[in-house]
């Protein structure tokens, strides 16, 4: 590709991300892009500033581009970055009333607006690198978007939907039974090559054995989780981990998250508002913990990163994921339907080294304390789903578009 080429798709895509956190935003009042549900959770106004600082910062900052926002924002709308200055208290960001939604939009604009300036003057392999870099981590944050004003939604007694509610088949559509592919004891290679476009967690290549194994060709749904919950699963001791048996006596967990036993039976909160649980759709909203949990009761266990990757070696056709946050694959496969946790503990790969400079905080400080989860939601932005993704999340989260495939040993 020429560098006119090059620069071309990289401002059509540009574009397009921006657009789309746009819309993922749009069907939200001011008041709702400003709360803050949990700690854990942002207000989709600081998402959409803190994707706008990070090319303020790290692409028209780099390129010696004057600063197009005060000074304080550098500080409000910083995240993690300890390399470029303090941060403002994460479980505060709710109360960051200013700047307003008018004012964060402005912000969008004009940063969009340099940027584009920018790539309109000729494209540095640096200034590439970062955009593409700024690209992915705005379509991390459009997911995030959903999942935050999902449990901030679902925390409003009027239980409001955040889209139109939309026609599914019936609980009687079949759904095939589980299924298991067999995997024979092999050296696989895992991680992604240099080209095309990966998170540096991604990588390096490098082999890794695998035993034999086998893996479920499609995730757990959400009947096969109740007949989980019916057979005492939350009131069983001798299938958890300690500490998912202390954060279910801790925590009062009796069912996925936004999960209601109501006298009609389970319903759940989804982003169109209360409505029954479906027992075909792909389970979602459930922790490591209870994962684990669900796979030992199920005779089977959680499949390691590696074993899921090699799984994938053949990759399916385009991953299901990118459509509007509203459809629920009834068929779910590899990809677009819930994230699948693994029994992987998030760590460097052999000879991982972090990226130069601010960017190097992106990924590698977190290796500890989380769990890896692999494929992509149906919430993950178009074209971000790849085979060598690694996901992470504490073993505790559940607000996370995340599910259950299983495995077991021999193959």
């Amino acid at each position: 590709m020429n560098g006119q080429m090059l620069q071309d798709r990289i401002a059509s895509d540009f574009k397009r991300v921006r657009a789309q956190t746009e819309a993922l935003a749009a069907p939200l009042s001011a008041e709702d892009q400003c709360a803050q549900s949990m700690p854990e959770a942002s207000p989709v106004k600081w998402h959409r500033a803190h994707t706008t600082w990070f090319f303020e910062t790290f692409v028209l900052g780099a390129a010696g581009v004057e600063r197009l926002s005060p000074e304080p924002y550098a500080v409000l709308f910083n995240s993690y970055y300890n390399a470029v200055g303090e941060q403002y208290d994460r479980p505060s960001r709710g109360l960051l009333t200013r700047p307003g939604h008018d004012e964060v939009t402005g912000y969008r604009e004009r940063v969009d607006t340099a940027v584009l300036d920018l790539l309109g003057t000729g494209l540095s392999g640096d200034v590439a690198e970062r955009v593409e870099v700024g690209l992915h981590h705005e379509q991390q944050h459009q997911e995030l978007l959903v999942t935050d004003i999902k449990h901030l939604l679902s925390r409003n007694p009027l239980e409001p939907a955040y889209a139109d509610p939309e026609s599914k088949p019936d609980d009687a559509v079949s759904i095939p039974a589980m299924r298991w592919a067999d995997h024979a004891r092999n050296i696989v290679r895992i991680g992604s090559e240099p080209e095309p476009f990966h998170f540096d967690n991604e990588g390096p290549v490098h082999d890794a054995l695998v035993h034999p194994f086998q893996i479920a060709q499609r995730l757990v749904i959400n009947g096969e989780y109740e007949a989980f919950i019916q057979d005492g699963g939350y009131d069983r001791p001798e299938l958890w981990l300690s500490e998912g048996w202390h954060a279910v006596q801790t925590q009062g967990w009796r069912a996925p998250l936004y999960w209601r036993d109501d006298p009609e039976g389970w319903t759940r909160f989804t982003l169109h508002g209360r409505e029954r649980v479906r027992k075909t759709d792909p389970l979602m909203h459930v922790s490591y913990y209870e994962a684990d949990a669900y796979a030992r009761w199920a005779g089977a266990r959680l499949p390691t990163e590696h074993e899921w990757e090699a799984a994938t070696a053949k990759p399916e056709p385009a991953p299901l994921c990118g459509r509007p946050p509203s459809s629920h694959p009834v068929a779910p496969s590899l990809y677009g339907a819930a994230w699948q946790w693994t029994s992987s503990s998030y760590a460097a790969y052999p000879g991982y080294s972090p990226a130069r400079g601010a960017l190097g905080e992106y990924n590698g400080k977190f290796m500890c304390n989380q769990y890896v989860l692999r494929g992509s939601s149906f919430a993950t932005s178009a074209g971000h789903a790849r085979r060598t993704y690694r996901n992470f999340f504490p073993p505790g989260a559940r607000w996370q578009f995340s599910g259950i495939r299983l495995a077991r040993d021999g193959g």
